[in-house]
Order: C-alpha cells, then sequence, then structure tokens
C-alpha cells in the first residue's frame, strides 16, 4: 500500500508538472498571437493613415467624416467579433488564427484615423502607457490566487453598457458623454484584463487533462482575441483623454 501512495503520489506530480509545462506554452502562444494581431493592426493603421489618398477612400481627410465605406469598416470589427465566437467551433485551429489576423487587419483600418487627428508623440506614449499598464494587469490576473470570476457578468454589462453610449453619442457628438466613456472604459477594460487572463488560465487547466490539442489551440486564439481587445479599447480610451491632437 505504502509503494503504491507513493506511485500515486510520483504520478499526480509528473502530471502537475505536465499541465504547468503545457500552461506556460499555452499562455506564450496566447500572448504571442496577440502580439502578432496588435502588429498587423498598428501597421495597417500606419499605413493608411499616413496616406490621404488611402484614408480618404474612408474618411474625409480634413474633417475625417467617414463615408459610407467608412461607416462600414467602423462596424465590421464588432459584426467579425460576433460572427467570430458564434463560429469557433466550426473552424479549424489554422482558420480560426487566420480569420484573427484579418480581423486584425480590419480593425487597422477602422483606427487608421488616429495618425491623423493625434500626433506621433502622443500615440506612442500612449501605446507604452497602455501596454505597461496591460502587462501589470494580465501578470496580476495569471498569478493571484483570488478567484476573481464574479467579475465577470458586472463587467460585461458594463461593455454593453460603452457600446450602447459609444452610439448613441455618434450622433451627439457630446464630449462630456466621450469623457465619461472614455474613463469608465479605461477601468472596465482594465478589469477585463486581469479578468480574461485568469480564465484563460483557469479554463487551460480544466481542460488539459483531456489532451485535446484542437480546442486548446482554438481556445488560445479566443483567448488572444480577449486580450486584445481589451488591449486596444484601453489605448483608445487613454487616447482620447491624453492624446495630443494635431
Amino acid at each position: 500500500m505504502a509503494e503504491y501512495n507513493t506511485f500515486r503520489t510520483a504520478t499526480a506530480g509528473i502530471r502537475t508538472a505536465q499541465i504547468d509545462e503545457g500552461l506556460r506554452t499555452h499562455m506564450n502562444k496566447v500572448y504571442g498571437t496577440m502580439s502578432v494581431g496588435m502588429l498587423i493592426t498598428f501597421a495597417v493603421a500606419w499605413a493608411v493613415g499616413t496616406s490621404p489618398a488611402l484614408l480618404s477612400i474612408f474618411r474625409d481627410p480634413v474633417t475625417l467624416s467617414p463615408n459610407i465605406l467608412g461607416w462600414i469598416i467602423m462596424f465590421a470589427p464588432l459584426a467579425m467579433v460576433f460572427g467570430f465566437s458564434a463560429m469557433i467551433n466550426r473552424f479549424s485551429a489554422a482558420a480560426a488564427q487566420t480569420f484573427f489576423y484579418a480581423f486584425a487587419a480590419v480593425m487597422g483600418l477602422s483606427l487608421s484615423w488616429i495618425f491623423v487627428a493625434f500626433t506621433g508623440f502622443s500615440i506612442a506614449q500612449v501605446f507604452l502607457v497602455t501596454s505597461i499598464a496591460f502587462a501589470g494587469l494580465s501578470l496580476y490576473g495569471y498569478t493571484t490566487k483570488k478567484d476573481i470570476s464574479g467579475w465577470g457578468a458586472f463587467l460585461i454589462m458594463g461593455v454593453i453598457g460603452l457600446v450602447v453610449a459609444s452610439i448613441v453619442n455618434i450622433f451627439l457628438g457630446s464630449p462630456a458623454i466621450m469623457f465619461a466613456i472614455s474613463v469608465l472604459g479605461v477601468l472596465i477594460f482594465a478589469g477585463l484584463t486581469a479578468y480574461d487572463t485568469q480564465n484563460i488560465k483557469t479554463t487551460y487547466i480544466q481542460h488539459a487533462a483531456h489532451g485535446d490539442a484542437e480546442w486548446i489551440a482554438k481556445s488560445g486564439i479566443m483567448g488572444a482575441l480577449s486580450l486584445y481587445l481589451n488591449f486596444i479599447n484601453m489605448f483608445m480610451m487613454l487616447l482620447q483623454l491624453f492624446g495630443n491632437r494635431e
């Protein structure tokens, strides 16, 4: 019996070590996929935003008002997120990754106007601040022993409220509402960064024993998408608050 217990303990230790190693690999893939998506987004945004000819396809290069195609591009990322979430089970891991990168490119088109509206220095400065804040928040979500899963419902309700308020303010054009949206948005997406990181970690641990490599790969892409959206939204909210306009 003692030998059996020793064997069982040793086996459990090996399994735990394998899960820990798999978790590190999984998180590296999540952050790596997210980083590639960020690179695609800002490369497309810079290429279009610094070219008056390209930007004029979507927006008036002087007033930055979107034309019909510009409105489509503005709302396309939101539609793609909902579609991706609904159809992820029908995609292979490779197809899901390709879709994510295509989404990142479309997001770049929708953000291209910032290179006309804000100075390049302030964009770089806010990006650096966002990166530091994101890293700290994600690290907290990964390392904390506190269960923060209860934040989810509250934060999602906050995101829905932000989306509704943002759409309404497109027609109202109220600076006060925009300021409130930006402040609340920073707080909400900061919380989501920690929440999503912990959720990615716990979900992997719960399913690692099943050994479903395809599911784990698609789960990693969904995790990368969640963190990517948190970063982009925090960046845009901070840019609205602290960015220096041209």
